[in-house]
């Protein structure tokens, strides 16, 4: 048999890099002449076909042996041994076995094996066969009794595609899952060839709707004319395309009973009243069977067990869901439209029997669903009903109904918006983009880029979102003042994550005082007095402003208030303002909100002290806003998580939260977050000894000027700043810049009402004051932090106090301030820093345990101070970077390290970093060795 040639090389894969490495793996073994199997499932559309198509041509172009190639018929699925025969006719050249004596007299399962193995023994043989699910049951079973014994030394390999391994059981399976954004992303941008000129919300509802299956994202994108791809017309409602996936995903369903058909289109009908995801309500399919005629047994059976529905079907306490969502499309899809619609009807009478406000919206959409055209009527009927309190999401989906229905194109553009800010509203952030794709460009008023400026907020460029909300609020000036003060509210918004005060002011400056209630119109004069310079005249307003929030019951006036809070200072009320805040929102929604909730109650919680807290509501709001498609409140999450961590620790924890911030805040102009970011990693070198770093990372954030720190938020990384340049022993060095900005920071002292500012002033002066003038400024500091509280700055204050002391051989002195500092900052959690504390109390002369670094290791010799230089050195620090680092003199520091190489016989730097790094790894092997044997 010689090589086939009739196997074409496929198109770029994308996004199964993995899924090609496993068959590369299996070919490799081939090549060397052990065989094997491995069958690949997946639902339809999802590139099993492409996956067996590469690694036959791959094995062609690689090695050149022959390959069976098959796929399946379904029109000859009860013709006994038909898959075996085409598979066999697929074969370039004459076989032992006839393929048409396998089709007229069968083959046992042995036959077949010892087939196989003979033309293997040839030469290494490929075997891909495709859709195997729907081959006839006779060749299936042969098929994987063959199979299942190709193993060493067969040279045979067999690749079987199927919709699930159940007809194949024993056999390796690997399941195809969708593909990620980026390949679907990357695949879209090659079907469209790249075009720039592609919409961005256009392009994200085909990823959205195609749900990573790149065949329904080829067959949507196909479907859709360049002005449509280009945001220039209106996308169709719903999305064209997609008709054979669904086709094939029904197809699945053909061998069940016609009472099964009719359940399983009830199911399907009744989500579409529901929100996305949330399935059907088991009691009304139980309703709706009975009055079809269905019987009780029948309804049992299906609804309660999976085989019942050949798995279609899955319950979960009192909701039923499709296994997957194109089952249901699909299912509606096949039926006949007079009966799907008489389904609709069923269900609508159904629902419009039961409390006449509760059902009447569900109704209505199954009316909607029924209809068979326009209907302006019933299209206004919807359009009154989706109101509150319905969820957001309902509203959304009753007024995409209702504009599908609308006769007239201003008025379906109109409710599309609508729909778009409901989906909005309920963090269906994929939805609302989707809603607003339906919108043409010349039909769009305020509304549609009120909602496209409040979605990029949230999820894009900062610059793009306050653009399009200062547009938005023109033109909705004149007939919609609400919406007119949210948009400028958030252009504001996106200008301070900017970091652009003049453009703060800009919008805040728009805002119409004449529309604005007493409270909204304080927060707006007071927010501008401050950033124009008059800080007296805008606390009195923003105090004003903060006192009206204790009656407030609305999220935006609270969230408001808790901002109001923080620029005063009065971090407690920031936190008592955004606890209420977030009591709302979860109480009435919307669940848009939620992210922005949690991360105003986390920063505020940073803030007071309380890091624990924070990192709590930091991690909830993270989950939020992945989980609403808000990658922008992500952002600043990322970097309230890095702040915390930077106490707390560990610090990979805060390198992995600052650069995650970072790579997010890069693209969307997030200057806030960004700088947050920087100072959190800052702040953990500061804990892990490495001043110069921190003094390097903090100098151009608190430096004034464009392009610099983030106006709101500089003078809180000062004191870092100061400390950093000062442990560093670059004072000298940064004399200018380190003036100002103590000066600048002085004067923001006397304009905050932050309880732990005072105490950070005193401690920036005590660390720039002379040794014999140090210590009073330190106690002044420490009288400050009696007044104000909060463990961690009055133990940056004790360590700094400490070490000074120990810096003037004071040490037994040193010892009280710095186990001060340990206790506290263990009290606290901050991990690292009482790790830096207990190695200055080390060096003070006291025994401190060191669980980090517990065990023997090779610096058991040493004293503790040997210690401490020996890993600094290894670090890669100079002798005086090292004497900087703890305060001894650079002779001190060469004098101990001439005693750690003699008494660990090592001759240079090189040789003690791999001594202690052998150290440190056979420690960890040891600590491992040690869990697995506890498990």
């Amino acid at each position: 048999m010689t090589p086939s040639t009739t196997v074409h090389s496929p198109l770029r894969l994308y996004g199964r890099s993995g899924e090609l490495a496993i068959l590369e793996t299996l070919l490799g073994k081939l090549r060397t002449g052990d065989g094997g199997a491995l069958v690949l499932t997946a639902p339809p559309g999802l590139g099993r076909t492409a996956l067996l198509r590469q690694a036959a041509a791959h094995y062609l172009r690689g090695h050149g042996g022959p390959v069976l190639y098959a796929s399946a018929a379904p029109a000859e699925q009860r013709l006994p041994y038909s898959g075996l025969h085409a598979l066999l006719c697929s074969a370039p050249g004459p076989l032992p076995l006839a393929p048409d004596t396998v089709l007229s007299s069968g083959i046992t399962p042995g036959a077949l094996l010892g087939l196989l193995r003979a033309l293997g023994a040839e030469q290494p043989l490929l075997v891909c066969v495709d859709d195997a699910h729907l081959w006839d049951p006779d060749s299936r079973a042969a098929l994987g009794f063959a199979a299942r014994r190709l193993g060493a030394g067969s040279r045979v390999a067999v690749v079987i595609g199927a919709a699930d391994e159940t007809a194949f059981a024993g056999l390796p399976a690997l399941r195809l899952g969708p593909l990620d954004d980026d390949a679907a992303t990357a695949l879209l941008d090659r079907l469209t060839d790249g075009a720039a000129d592609v919409d961005p919300v256009v392009r994200s509802e085909l990823l959205r709707e195609a749900a990573g299956n790149p065949r329904l994202l080829a067959g949507l994108a196909g479907r859709l004319t360049p002005g449509q791809l280009a945001g220039r017309t209106a996308l169709p409602y719903p999305l064209p395309g997609g008709e054979s996936v669904l086709d094939a995903h029904a197809a699945h369903l053909d061998g069940l009973s016609c009472d099964t058909h009719t359940l399983l289109l009830l199911a399907a009908a009744a989500e579409e009243h529901e929100p996305d995801g949330a399935g059907s309500d088991a009691a009304l399919l139980l309703r709706a069977g009975a009055r079809a005629g269905l019987s009780a047994s029948h309804l049992d059976r299906v609804l309660f067990a999976p085989a019942g529905s050949a798995g279609a079907l899955q319950r979960a306490g009192s909701r039923v869901h499709f296994s997957h969502p194109l089952l249901r499309r699909a299912v509606l899809h096949r039926a006949p439209p007079g009966r799907r619609r008489a389904v609709h009807e069923l269900l609508a009478g159904l629902l419009g029997g039961g409390e006449p406000d509760r059902a009447r919206l569900p109704a209505l959409v199954q009316k909607a669903c029924a209809s068979t055209g326009p209907d302006a009527g019933l299209a206004e009927q919807l359009e009154r009903a989706a109101t509150a309190p319905r969820p957001h999401g309902e509203r959304s989906a009753a007024l995409a109904r209702a504009a599908a229905l609308s006769t007239d194109d201003a008025l379906r553009a109109a409710r599309f918006t609508a729909a778009a800010e409901q989906a909005r509203l309920a963090g269906d952030t994929g939805r609302a983009r989707a809603m607003l794709a339906r919108v043409g460009p010349h039909l769009a008023e305020g509304a549609a880029p009120y909602v496209r400026g409040m979605l990029a907020l949230r999820d894009g460029p900062a610059a793009d979102a306050r653009e399009a909300l200062l547009a938005a609020a023109e033109l909705l000036a004149l007939h919609d003042p609400r919406r007119t003060l949210d948009a400028l509210f958030g252009a504001a918004e996106a200008a301070w994550a900017m970091g652009d005060a003049i453009a703060y002011l800009d919008a805040m400056n728009r805002v119409p005082v004449a529309a604005a209630d007493r409270p909204t119109a304080q927060y707006r004069a007071g927010m501008c007095a401050v950033l124009a310079g008059h800080p007296d005249r805008g606390h009195a307003l923003l105090r004003c402003c903060l006192d009206s929030a204790a009656r407030a019951e609305d999220a935006g006036e609270l969230l408001r208030a808790g901002a109001c809070a923080l620029v005063l200072g009065e971090v407690d009320a920031a936190c008592r303002a955004g606890a209420r805040a977030l009591a709302v929102v979860r109480t009435r929604g919307p669940e848009a909100l939620l992210p922005h909730a949690l991360e105003q109650l986390a920063y505020a919680e940073l803030r007071s002290g309380q890091h624990a807290r924070a990192r709590a509501h930091a991690l909830e709001g993270l989950h939020a806003a992945r989980r609403t498609g808000q990658r922008n409140s992500a952002t600043h999450l990322h970097a309230v998580l890095a702040l915390a961590a930077s106490v707390e620790g560990p610090a990979e924890a805060c390198a992995a939260h600052a650069d995650a911030a970072l790579t997010g805040a890069g693209p969307h102009g997030l200057a806030q977050a960004a700088m947050l970011a920087t100072w959190a990693v800052a702040r953990a070198d500061l804990a892990a000894g490495r001043p110069g770093e921190a003094a390097a990372r903090l100098g151009p954030l608190v430096r004034p000027g464009p392009g610099t720190g983030h106006f709101a938020t500089r003078m809180l990384a000062v004191p870092c700043y100061v400390e950093a340049v000062v442990l560093s022993g670059r004072a000298h060095e940064a004399g200018g810049e380190l003036a100002v900005a103590v000066q600048e920071f002085t004067l923001w002292t006397t304009r905050t009402t932050d309880p732990q500012v005072p105490a950070q002033l005193a401690r920036c002066r005590a660390l720039l004051a002379p040794a014999e003038e140090a210590a009073a400024r330190y106690e002044e500091a420490l009288a400050h932090h009696d007044r104000a509280g909060g463990d961690f700055e009055r133990a940056r204050t004790r360590l700094l106090q400490g070490q000074l002391l120990r810096r003037l051989r004071r040490t037994r002195e040193a010892r009280g301030p710095l186990r001060d500092a340990l206790v506290a900052f263990e009290r606290c959690s901050a991990r690292a820093w009482a790790g830096r504390a207990a190695g200055e109390l080390r060096a003070a002369g006291e025994a401190v345990d060191a669980p980090d670094r517990s065990g023997p290791g090779p610096l058991a010799a040493l004293t503790p101070q040997q210690q401490r230089i020996a890993r600094c050195v290894a670090e890669g620090a100079t002798n005086r970077e090292v004497a900087v680092r703890l305060s001894v003199s650079p002779r001190t520091v060469d004098h101990h390290l001439r005693n750690v190489f003699a008494a660990l016989g090592v001759r240079s730097r090189t040789e003690l970093a791999r001594l202690l790094d052998r150290g440190g790894g056979a420690r960890l092997q040891d600590r491992d060795e040690k869990k697995r044997a506890d498990l």
